[in-house]
């Protein structure tokens, strides 16, 4: 299993919030630790970023960032940037249909950690990103498997809980502790969802 917690000041002997993640990835897939620094982008050259399967515009800047990522994917399992944004997710597995292309979890973490500064303003990117391009794609690496995601997103001052079926998403902000695992933790008691994910549970 594959694994995600967070625990929050209100719980903690210090006063900070803990974060911690495994990986439970193929046993022969190699896995990076990589310290990537902040860059500025001349848009005028650099229009495009190559994500795993797809090319999105480029921002001018993108924050610092330390991450770990499996060798041959552009996104990664966990990390964090230089504003103490911290991002793990997990593999879920859904009803909702798997799309053959899109954004991989792993990407949309790189992403919302080199573009943004807090953690709620990650959540947001994050559904921003699920909205504009879905999840999807091929993420094993040496057999097919797809799946959904759920993420912890934490920084210095909170914790939130995101997780997503296809296009659809329940977040909850995390009050004390919170772990995740490879299935949704989430029933009725989140604090915001996609505006149709209602709707399409009923029918």
């Amino acid at each position: 299993m594959c694994d995600t917690m967070v625990a929050v000041g209100s719980v903690t002997k210090s006063g900070n919030v803990i974060f911690a993640k495994n990986s439970d990835r193929e046993p022969n897939e190699p896995q990076v630790l990589l310290r990537i620094p902040r860059r500025k982008y001349d848009l005028s050259v650099c229009p495009k970023l190559k994500t795993t399967y797809m090319e999105l515009d480029q921002v001018e800047e993108t924050n610092e960032i330390v991450i770990s990522k499996p060798s041959w994917m552009w996104g990664c399992e966990m990390g964090f940037n230089e504003y103490s944004v911290m991002i793990g997710n997990e593999a879920v597995f859904t009803k909702e249909n798997y799309a053959k292309s899109g954004l991989t979890g792993m990407d949309m973490i790189r992403l919302a950690l080199e573009r943004t500064k807090t953690a709620k303003e990650a959540v947001d990117y994050i559904i921003y990103l699920l909205g504009r391009f879905g999840q999807g794609g091929n993420c094993g690496y040496t057999k097919k498997m797809q799946y959904h995601n759920s993420f912890i997103v934490a920084d210095k001052a909170n914790a939130f809980v995101l997780e997503t079926a296809g296009r659809y998403w329940v977040m909850k902000k995390v009050k004390d502790f919170y772990s995740i695992s490879n299935g949704l933790t989430i029933e009725n008691d989140f604090d915001a969802c996609h505006p149709d994910l209602i709707q399409d549970c009923i029918k």
